[in-house]
């Protein structure tokens, strides 16, 4: 069977640990490298999530390095509000006898890419300060990326902001810089994002099983975040980034458009991905005030419900 080679560029938190977790256990995906951002964590935090996730998935040896600690311009923040001031939600994992690359992420993905004997899928489930980074520093990588396929965006609403998704809201320079590579690009957004879960009492089943894993996923998926004013503490049951990854062996469950797709970088709709959905050309493009927008497949849809069995399944966890 031939496997897909992927880095994966990751703020391991509630989401990221899933998707981690789905991404080393599908026999279709070769994880080459894994790199780490501040985002959901700190960084420091983030990567012992990762570590540790990998210990929890049994995973071999694979490469791991720490990025950068902030957006390009932006201070340092986090979202301790959803996934806890530990990034997994409350869960504690068993500390971890690997340990990180002494090397960059930029170093550690360029290395990685360069000595491919095929184009490397990037898959950035974070904010992209990390490929930003490396695509201003090493812009001869380039040719050596088979796409970049990122959890992040919006086609409709945000949720850091009223228009803004988190991962592009984060760094939304960075964002722009990866839009704005020429690279093919494929945006799994909220649109998408928002939909595909586990219902609660199967969460709750596997977080009061025998499995080991089970546990370890169920206790991931019944991580409540607020979702109101008020604070109250919902259930979502969301794989999140995990689907991003079920994209890349499951691409037919998606409905997907190819879209004119930008960046906004100032106001009150900073970090906001506007995506292009007119059947014909406005007042902008006759007038000549639209500039250059990237040109990317973006997920407007998805069995929702196919996903979330290929996400168990996968980690044999069906029931």
């Amino acid at each position: 069977m031939r496997t897909l080679p992927v880095l994966l560029d990751v703020d391991t938190g509630v989401d990221d640990a899933l998707a981690l977790l789905f991404a080393v256990k599908h026999p279709s995906i070769d994880v080459r490298a894994i790199t780490c951002v501040a985002g959901n964590a700190s960084l420091a935090q983030v990567i012992q999530n990762t570590l540790r996730v990998l210990d929890a998935a049994d995973a071999p040896a694979i490469p791991v390095a720490g990025g950068a600690v902030r957006p390009l311009i932006e201070a340092a923040r986090s979202a301790s509000h959803v996934h806890g001031e530990g990034g997994l939600g409350g869960l504690e994992l068993p500390s971890t006898a690997r340990l990180p690359e002494p090397v960059s992420a930029v170093e550690l993905m360029r290395s990685t890419l360069m000595a491919s004997d095929e184009r490397i899928t990037l898959v950035a489930l974070a904010p992209q300060t990390n490929l930003a980074l490396l695509l201003r520093t090493h812009p001869e990588v380039a040719d050596r990326i088979e796409r970049i396929v990122f959890m992040g965006g919006s086609a409709s609403v945000g949720n850091a902001t009223a228009v803004a998704e988190f991962n592009v809201w984060h760094d939304p320079e960075a964002a722009a810089i990866v839009l704005d590579s020429g690279i093919p690009i494929f945006m799994y957004g909220l649109d998408v994002f928002n939909q595909v879960s586990v219902e609660q009492d199967a969460a709750a089943a596997l977080g009061d099983g025998k499995d080991p894993l089970g546990r370890i996923v169920g206790s991931l998926l019944s991580n409540r975040v607020a979702l109101s004013e008020d604070a109250t503490l919902t259930y979502t049951g969301l794989i999140g980034d995990a689907g991003a990854v079920c994209a890349l062996v499951d691409p037919d469950a998606l409905v997907v458009e190819r879209r004119p797709v930008r960046v906004e970088l100032a106001g009150y709709g900073r970090g906001q991905t506007i995506v292009d959905r007119r059947r014909y050309s406005g007042e902008d493009v006759l007038h000549g005030g639209i500039g250059n927008w990237a040109v990317v497949d973006v997920a407007l849809d998805v069995d929702a419900e196919r996903y979330a069995s290929l996400f168990l399944e996968t980690l044999g966890l069906s029931a």
